[in-house]
């Protein structure tokens, strides 16, 4: 969930991990550290707060080494301060080590090591593992072997790296269920948490799995098993240029990234979409579309915002295929023992393609039979390398912690894929030639929606002081709701719900009074009068209504307080264009409240751990 960085070659290693650092500032994190190797001896300098406090800790102390490793930590184990920062050492101070992740039986191995003498200062898991290493050190003399027998004593998920003063021109580095990358250089290997914070200095990539452990030296690596038995990577090439994870401009990466979605829509349908045919060609589908055509049921599992791009998906697919959807959370689906028939098909949604839970529901599916087909927006991550087939969303990097544009590149490619089932399953082709006309006008339209931009902010102004809100829809766009209550709660720090719009008279219409804003997604679809009908509920109770409606929608004008149009699409389609002015609106009430919208608290934007 946080960020690496290690760095060991010719130059010196200070400015690389800082500067790599700040590149994964948008992961969220509470604190920040370095561990350097200068003149043979180990030096740990670490702060709670961001890299920028880290960085005036330094101050002007002339500090060089060739060897380095970097930290951001998001606090699991132990309140964010100085003392929990990462990096941690050894009793003798002679290793350091960083990590992403959690040891499970941590508590288990911290009896046992204290019981042997050692002496545990932080309330951390990680420095747990650091003393592990050093007990296995002693036996090894060698920091790799050290590091791999220690990590056969524990249980849970990680992503480290760890530095010895011993052996001086040496990165060890593994993982398990946390993503590290390593990067190529000429007399220089860098590895990273994130291909991010790499690109500046190579494109030439190796990605670690799970289960693997790689030495770095400044001219070679080396990547063997947890077991000992040595592997060849496949060396890959880094896809983005740098200028994608700047922010180009403008004051925020969420802002950009919103600005983006008619280009990120764009890719996503580049290549696939064929109008003519009224249909969808997807390449990484092919080696299971038989199975696909087949399904009987179809299971979606996601989470925070990719699952409710998974709610939309259930709706499409329904109507276009006829084939049953269930849609879960993957935090929950291996935990309760789902029931998976021959012949199910499981996609699986995570823009980082590293997300914990759902990584463990796609293995969870695989273990039971399932055909599992990945959704995800980093090429090369575990998801891409572990389903069975998939489709890359091709959104671009995505910096900012509330996703944006992957939302809706996650369901522009789940309507292409509805499209291309439906198309197999009966759909007649003049009906898909009007859906997929409809799929490529969807940049256009996006694009239209910036016009509100100004009418947002002054509804953000209105509304800033808020203390809860209410987001109400039907259909698919109950789940643009949950997105829209989501983005808020994410930014803003106001609590909101989303509900299916007649829902609200089961439980939270008894919230409503005049000081209660009311967000509908309103569009003129075959439930347009419905959702009228509980506008006026509403309204009788004085509720504070924003509408979201069709340009030429004027029968709104009466039953809501403020109006934001938005180009009229098929309902299927309708969520794309629905969540843009909700991401807007979430955006200005951050800004009005003072709030870090790329970084906001507590959130991470690869959830690494369970």
């Amino acid at each position: 969930m946080c960020g690496i960085v290690g760095y060991v070659g010719s130059r010196n290693s200070v400015p690389i991990l800082i500067e790599g650092l700040q590149r994964l500032e948008y992961r969220g994190y509470d604190s920040a550290g370095l561990a350097l190797i200068q003149d043979g001896s180990l030096m740990v300098i670490k702060k709670a707060g961001k890299v920028v406090d880290l960085v005036d800790l330094i101050g002007d102390a002339n500090l060089c080494s060739h060897l380095g490793i970097g930290h951001t930590r998001w606090a699991t184990h132990g309140e964010p301060n100085d003392l929990n920062a990462h990096p941690h050492w050894d009793c003798n101070k002679e290793i350091a080590i960083i990590h992403n992740g959690i040891i499970e039986n941590y508590a288990t191995l911290k009896t046992k090591l204290e019981h042997d003498g050692h002496r545990i200062l932080t309330a951390t898991d990680t420095e747990i593992l650091v003393h592990l290493i050093e007990e296995m050190y002693k036996r090894a003399d060698d920091l790799f072997t050290a590091v791999r027998l220690a990590l056969l004593e524990v249980e849970g998920a990680y992503g480290i790296l760890v530095i010895s003063k011993r052996e001086p021109d040496k990165i060890v580095a593994a993982r398990k269920g946390s993503p590290l990358v390593i990067g190529l250089g000429e007399n220089e290997n860098l590895v990273a948490s994130d291909a991010a914070a790499l690109v500046d200095h190579t494109r030439q990539v190796v990605y670690l799995e799970d289960g693997e452990v790689a030495c770095l030296t400044a001219s070679s690596f080396v990547t063997k098993t947890i077991h000992d038995q040595e592997i060849i990577k496949q060396v890959e090439e880094i896809s983005f240029d740098l200028e994608q994870i700047e922010k180009g401009g403008y004051e925020h990466f969420m802002l950009k990234e919103i600005h983006e979605q008619p280009e990120s829509i764009r890719n996503s349908l580049r290549g696939r979409l064929l109008v003519h045919d009224g249909t969808a060609k997807l390449g990484g589908l092919e080696p299971v579309l038989d199975t696909l055509y087949k399904a009987q049921r179809i299971i979606i599992t996601a989470c925070g915002t990719s699952w409710h791009a998974a709610l939309v998906g259930k709706y499409m697919l329904e109507q276009l295929t006829g084939i049953p959807v269930e849609v879960d959370y993957a935090s929950e689906f291996r935990y309760r023992n789902p029931v998976i028939n021959p012949g199910d098909v499981v996609f699986v949604i995570s823009q980082s393609g590293e997300t914990a839970d759902t990584l463990a529901a796609l293995r969870e599916a695989k273990s039971k039979g399932a055909t599992a087909i990945g959704i995800v927006n980093v090429v090369g991550s575990t998801i891409a390398r572990e389903t069975d087939a998939g489709v890359y969303i091709h959104a671009g990097p995505e910096i900012g912690v509330a996703s944006t544009k992957a939302f809706t590149s996650q369901i522009t490619v789940l309507s292409l894929i509805s499209l291309l089932l439906g198309r197999n399953r009966g759909l007649p082709q003049d009906q898909g030639c009007k859906l997929a006309n409809d799929l490529q006008s969807l940049p256009e339209k996006v694009a239209k929606i910036f016009g509100e931009a100004s009418h947002i902010q002054d509804i953000a102004e209105e509304f800033k002081h808020a203390q809860n809100f209410i987001y109400l829809g039907r259909g698919s766009n109950f789940p643009t709701a949950l997105e829209g209550a989501l983005k808020l709660k994410e930014i803003s720090y106001i609590h909101a719900e989303g509900y299916p719009a007649a829902e609200m008279k089961h439980g939270p219409i008894a919230l409503i009074d005049e000081n209660m804003p009311v967000v509908f997604i309103v569009p003129k679809d075959a439930i347009y009068e419905k959702v009228l009908s509980n506008m006026q509920e509403v309204r009788a109770r004085k509720g504070r209504i924003i509408a979201v409606a069709n340009e030429d929608d004027r029968e709104i004008d009466s039953l809501a307080d403020h109006v934001i149009r938005v180009p009229r699409t098929y309902s299927y389609f309708g969520p794309v264009v629905n969540s843009i002015p909700l991401q807007l609106l979430a955006y200005y009430i951050a800004i009005a409240r003072g709030c870090n919208v790329d970084q906001p608290r507590n959130l991470a934007k690869s959830v690494t751990v369970e």
